[in-house]
């Protein structure tokens, strides 16, 4: 049975913040709402691993008190959320699951976060990750493991894996994620949110761990931050909020402010599909949903069309995004932590194309970087060609729904088959990390078991907004976020 407090949490960021500035609820209500919510269903899942309520009560009051007066904070003034704990907080205790930073305390705040704060959001808490951000499963050395709240069996994903299961349980509206193979969309795919991978560098990484605190930068491609979501509409809003330029990150251009929204018919869209990355197939249930998808886009209209981009070698792809996160990641690190990261990777290698990539990246002299990154614009270009003659790119986002808790690198199976375990769940993600594309995940049915299944819709770089118009025509049709039963 609905109660009015589980109708706070499952609404969207968009109309909380409206609900708020209306003063049809106050800050404090919609505050206490999620903090209970979270307290009865947190310890199931574990997805929240630091609290901050003592603070966010304070600042919920002077939320209240300066509506009150008149005064508005911005878009978010008043609306509790919690944030990836990769992310630094000023003040709140910021980890990465990294044991050397178990009592680490920012003295300032992420960029995102800082703007986060400026739009008048209230943050509460921060989510858990795998050790520095590393995994596409949850599972912390400093925390312990998350569960997805479809099946607590089951991973919600990584590397933002708490922060899916917490906006999916109703802890927070919405959550800011990152992304370098994946790790916004996969944890979305598996929790049956929405996620977008922003265009690289139009949002800030300033501030984001795996960048040690008061060490080099190191991480300069393919890294993403962005939010995940009930609605695409809370996708437009909050990268509204996060994006542009950053005095902290100059490889953040200065850019024309996020486009408002513009209604696209269904029946005016271009869209190119697969399910066929360089001969990785994913499992006959999420086949299926995708095919639906296309039949329904189809009968309204839509020109959908199974098409290979010509002359883009998935492979080549492959082996360039691990070399290249091999080499910004492992190379710089100390001999013997590097010798450690190299093991790891070769030791899951196999048949896996991504973790052998990544173990040879780790190699790398200055030399083969600027190969690696040469090889990266060809490939930049030729996916934006392709690009240029459709609206958007219907892919799949991993083999399967969410897996069951596995240890990182064991193989995982699909339709019964084994497979490499870096490939099952990256191979359809990395290529658009490397591409620097924006990428939205909707979801698009759920399994026979009831677990979510999502989808792909790659865009053009630098053209976000156009995407997520494309998105919000399309997300009907793939029946929108379902609140997992257990917290409902």
């Amino acid at each position: 049975m609905e109660t009015s407090a589980s109708r706070l949490v499952f609404q969207s960021t968009t109309e909380l913040a409206a609900a708020v500035r209306e003063r049809r609820v106050t800050a404090v209500e919609v505050l206490e709402a999620h903090l209970a919510q979270a307290a009865a269903h947190n310890p199931a899942l574990n997805a929240v691993v630091t609290r901050d309520e003592s603070a966010a009560r304070q600042r919920a009051v002077e939320a209240d008190a300066a509506l009150a007066r008149g005064e508005s904070w911005g878009p978010l003034h008043g609306v509790p959320i919690t944030v990836k704990d990769a992310f630094s907080t000023a003040g709140l205790r910021t980890t990465a699951s990294f044991p050397p930073l178990s009592g680490y305390v920012p003295t300032e705040d992420a960029t995102a976060v800082a703007r986060l704060k400026r739009a008048g959001a209230i943050i509460w808490g921060k989510t858990n990750l795998p050790l520095l951000a590393g995994d596409y499963q949850t599972q912390s050395p400093l925390f312990g493991r998350t569960q997805n709240p479809h099946d607590l069996e089951r991973t919600p994903g990584g590397s933002s894996g708490g922060a899916a299961a917490a906006v999916a349980s109703g802890f927070t509206p919405f959550e800011l994620g990152s992304d370098l193979g994946g790790s916004i969309r996969i944890p979305a795919h598996f929790c049956g949110l929405f996620g977008l991978k922003p265009t690289e560098h139009r949002v800030s990484n300033a501030g984001h761990i795996p960048d040690l605190p008061g060490g080099p930068r190191t991480v300069r491609h393919m890294a993403c931050s962005g939010p995940l979501a009930r609605t695409v509409a809370d996708l437009r809003l909050v990268l509204s909020v996060i994006e542009g330029p950053d005095a902290r990150n100059l490889e953040v251009p200065p850019l024309t402010p996020l486009a408002p929204p513009r209604s696209r018919a269904v029946s005016s869209l271009r869209i190119a599909w697969m399910d066929d990355f360089g001969g990785v197939v994913p499992c006959r249930e999420s086949r299926a949903a995708l095919a639906r998808l296309v039949a329904e886009l189809s009968a309204q209209g839509a020109t959908v069309e199974r098409v290979t981009p010509p002359a883009f070698d998935f492979h080549e792809a492959w082996s360039t995004w691990g070399e290249l996160e091999g080499a910004e990641v492992g190379a710089p690190l100390p001999l013997w932590h590097r010798l450690r990261f190299q093991l790891q990777f070769l030791a899951m290698a196999g048949k896996d194309p991504l973790a052998r990539a990544i173990a040879r990246g780790a190699r790398s002299d200055v030399g083969h970087y600027m190969a690696i990154l040469e090889r990266r614009e060809a490939l930049v270009a030729s996916l934006e060609r392709f690009l240029s003659g459709w609206d958007a790119w219907l892919v799949p986002v991993t083999t399967g729904p969410a897996i069951p808790h596995t240890r990182p690198g064991e193989w995982v199976r699909v339709d019964g088959e084994p497979r490499a375990y870096l490939s099952a769940l990256g191979a359809y993600t990395s290529v658009f990390n490397l591409t620097g594309n924006p990428v939205v995940v909707l979801p698009v049915g759920r399994t026979q078991a009831g677990l979510p299944l999502g989808a792909q819709l790659v865009g053009r770089r630098w053209d976000d907004a156009a995407l997520l118009d494309v998105a919000e025509a399309v997300a009907p049709w793939g029946g929108g976020f379902v609140r997992p039963a257990r917290c409902a």
